[in-house]
């Protein structure tokens, strides 16, 4: 009983204390990024905070509970626990309680978490959750070994070489997950549509995530890809599309976000910005003041108004819903694709005094119109299943009328155009055979660009 009590009034004490020095440290500095639950550490929207919350009574019965529980792990449990390790999987429990992305982060976790977000890790390039127990994958990362390795968004993750998933917490599946360069591990994955598991052997690298690519799909069409959002996204994002409307006159573009799991709320509203003259991109909403944000657009429009399409999938969560719903409620672009992930909830980095932090979910975020699309996700304008194409075998060639005996010749050009089809045809697979969302979305953004262009031809 006196040690109880011993251990009651300590408690108490740091209670009141680490409340102190709680509020204290957050009037003097403003908290740092954070990523949701991931093996390459992902992003989630996050903001720094700066004032806490009048104290609360301590609640001493519940407290006296927990050392009571505490006393009897030390007193009968079959094996010795260190005192450390049982109060740190108290505060693992109380965080993991909350909600899927609230989380505590140790040293380690907390050194992983900042280096994701400045876009270089070890590991394997998967951004994973947690759900019913297991691992599921929010989405691969570009250019990752995981990608490479042909892991999907929607994934469920059951086992991790011979250690099953269930009954692990997250932050430990993600610590197996991750190694050295060059070594391997067994991912046993259950995948929707597939009758067995999946065993999928990765081998782990240095992961050095590019967030943003781009190129010309075809004359007068750009192609923006955002693989993750990351500190300097929306730069990036600014300097390659300046590259891109160097090249050639852009006619229409289109902004890639499928299996984009988020990233860092600035980067966010960074690139929403770029397409947008004004008004709002996202408000956020919490129980303290220095959760209500709202951000605002500012004039250019780095696109001057021309075309946009976005394209979004299950795996697109966080700062991509942020994105997508931000020019969609504007009616700056279409939204093409599948329903996104539907993570809605902003998480704050609070550093801690021993090098550790928590991961704490502190608001809702909303579009400009107002709507949470927590556990719901962004609706596409246009939704486009998940087909893969390929080419029709035909037996022989197709005749035309450049194949006729004595066909009339074409007078513009005086060639006849027999054999065109052998010696024009391209090596590369077409891209409605590569990836036929994308083409979906090309030919929508031409029709887009003929009817813009037509419209401000009218007299």
């Amino acid at each position: 009983n006196l040690r109880i009590r011993s251990v009651l009034t300590l408690i108490v004490a740091l209670c009141v204390s680490t409340s102190a020095a709680f509020a204290q440290q957050h009037s003097e500095q403003a908290s740092q990024t954070e990523t949701p639950e991931s093996a390459a550490p992902e992003t989630s929207p996050e903001h720094s905070e700066t004032g806490a919350s009048d104290q609360e009574p301590i609640p001493v019965d519940d407290i006296r509970v927990f050392v009571e529980v505490f006393h009897k792990i030390k007193k009968d449990y079959v094996e010795i626990v260190d005192d450390e390790a049982l109060l740190e999987s108290a505060m693992r429990g109380m965080l993991a309680g909350l909600d899927p992305h609230s989380a505590y982060l140790d040293e380690d976790h907390y050194q992983d978490l900042q280096e994701g977000t400045s876009g270089e890790f070890g590991g394997l390039g998967i951004e994973v959750g947690m759900e019913d127990g297991f691992v599921k994958v929010i989405a691969p990362i570009d250019d990752t070994p995981a990608q490479k390795a042909g892991v999907q968004a929607g994934d469920v993750i059951v086992r991790l070489d011979e250690t099953p998933v269930k009954g692990i917490s997250l932050s430990d599946a993600v610590k197996k997950m991750r190694g050295k360069p060059g070594t391997s591990i067994e991912l046993t994955v259950v995948r929707d549509g597939v009758e067995k598991p999946l065993v999928i052997t990765i081998v782990r690298d240095l992961i050095k995530v590019r967030s943003v690519r781009s190129n010309i799909l075809e004359p007068g069409y750009g192609y923006l890809r955002v693989s993750q959002f990351q500190g300097p996204t929306g730069e990036e994002l600014r300097k390659q599309l300046r590259e891109l409307k160097q090249t050639e006159e852009i006619r229409g573009l289109i902004l890639d976000l499928r299996n984009n799991p988020g990233g860092v709320l600035g980067a966010a509203v960074s690139v929403s910005d770029a397409f947008l003259e004004s008004g709002k991109i996202v408000y956020t909403e919490g129980r303290i003041k220095d959760s209500q944000l709202d951000f605002t657009a500012k004039p250019p429009d780095l696109l001057g108004g021309k075309p946009l399409i976005v394209l979004i999938n299950e795996g697109s969560a966080s700062a991509s819903e942020i994105v997508a719903g931000a020019l969609q409620d504007r009616g700056r672009a279409l939204i093409m694709g599948r329903q996104s992930f539907g993570k809605g909830s902003v998480q704050t980095i609070l550093p801690m005094n021993n090098k550790s932090a928590l991961k704490l979910t502190t608001a809702r975020y909303f579009t400009p119109s107002g709507r949470s699309i927590q556990a719901e996700g962004i609706t596409p304008d246009i939704v486009i299943d998940k087909l893969k194409v390929s080419a029709r075998q035909t037996q022989g060639r197709a005749v035309k009328e450049a194949n006729l005996s004595g066909h009339l010749k074409n007078p513009e050009n005086g060639d006849d155009g027999a054999g065109k089809n052998e010696t024009n045809e391209e090596d590369e697979t077409p891209l409605a055979e590569r990836d036929y969302e994308l083409f979906e979305a090309l030919n929508m953004l031409k029709g887009m660009h003929l009817l813009h262009a037509r419209s401000s031809e009218s007299p």
